[in-house]
């Protein structure tokens, strides 16, 4: 057994030293781009005033014998795009694949110090993330790298799904997890072909009214992703790191993409892939508290003095626990407002 003080050490010489803790930056949406398509590459300065995180996608959706072209789009945008404060992530191929050996090498070697998060694909387990760890260190270590790489990965099995918490804790350059909800339907062998959120099939019927068994019948549509979700939050929660909802496949359903984003932030998430510029103003509104939430919270705070105790304010009871649940919101509230000038101004002129 290794000793706990080992965990914070490099896994390589000359590697830079672990994160003792996951930097808290906005990332209300990840959006997806091809690097190797360079219509969409030229749109990526123009995307960073937009969206929170840019992630140059090499995995699903970059066909076989245009693989090496996204990495090398990648790497010249990670060169030459200014993105401002805008993170820059990427999604390698599976660990499974033969490009993902080639991903980490070329990226980390020529763009590392470009690179914030490498998103992993179909992680299974702990395991998987110990192999992208040490290789990270061996890599950082030849490339004179001085801050380390963060890791993220995708739930998109029903292995990752049972490890989850395992796969949390793996090491200190997990950033986050991302619920991966098509490849995770297959693995489960889920009755859906949608990619992300809810089925009019998955649902629940009121009881009968008459003799009659159809009539007068309300049915309500559930969410199949309501047990993972949670669980994968509870795992982010105990492991210090950021929990995400992934992709909304139809992309002209706002509606419906709002309310999964929504459950999803009123979970705990933090964010949510974007796969089209319509849904970073969808994440950007859902994973921003409302102004009049943040002014209710800032009130209860600033009520409740040290904290202790409890008080009654317009006629609802506000203890310890409320408190804590109100400094979630103000908190991330000053996080969004230091990088958004729009919210900040939202957030300073209404009171509850």
């Amino acid at each position: 057994m290794r000793s706990p003080k080992d965990f914070f050490r490099p896994l390589a010489v000359g590697a830079p030293d672990p994160v003792r803790q996951i930097p808290q930056r906005p990332s209300r949406m990840i959006h997806f781009f091809d690097p190797g398509n360079e219509k969409m590459a030229a749109k990526v300065p123009d995307l960073a005033t937009k969206a929170d995180v840019l992630l140059g996608n090499l995995e699903d959706a970059v066909a076989a014998d245009r693989k090496e072209i996204a990495r090398a789009g990648l790497v010249r945008v990670a060169r030459e795009a200014d993105l401002g404060d805008t993170q820059l992530w990427t999604r390698v191929n599976s660990l499974d694949s033969p490009w993902a050996l080639d991903d980490l090498i070329t990226l980390v070697t020529e763009v590392g110090d470009k690179l914030d998060v490498i998103m992993v694909p179909k992680v299974e387990g702990p395991e998987d993330i110990h192999y992208v760890d040490r290789l990270l260190a061996q890599l950082e270590a030849r490339a004179g790298l001085r801050r380390p790489l963060l890791v993220h990965a995708i739930l998109e099995t029903a292995s990752g799904v049972a490890n989850v918490e395992a796969i949390a804790l793996a090491s200190p350059r997990m950033q986050g997890i991302s619920l991966g909800p098509a490849d995770l339907a297959a693995s489960r062998r889920m009755k859906t072909t949608r990619v992300g959120g809810g089925h009019p099939g998955y649902l629940v019927r009121s009881d009968p009214t008459g003799d009659d068994l159809n009539e007068g019948r309300l049915t309500y549509q559930q969410d199949l992703w309501h047990y993972t979700v949670a669980r994968m939050v509870d795992a982010c929660a105990e492991a210090g790191i950021l929990p995400y909802y992934g992709p909304f496949g139809d992309i002209r359903d706002t509606v419906g993409c709002e309310d999964q984003f929504r459950n999803a932030y009123l979970l705990g998430c933090v964010g949510a892939w974007s796969l089209h510029p319509a849904q970073i103003a969808i994440a950007r509104k859902v994973f921003s508290p409302s102004p009049e939430e943040v002014a209710w919270a800032r009130r209860v705070i600033a009520e409740m003095g040290d904290g202790t105790g409890a008080v009654m304010i317009d006629g609802k009871m506000q203890d310890d626990a409320t408190v804590k649940q109100c400094q979630v919101i103000a908190s991330l509230a000053d996080d969004l407002a230091a990088r958004d000038p729009e919210l900040a101004a939202a957030y300073g002129s209404v009171s509850a």
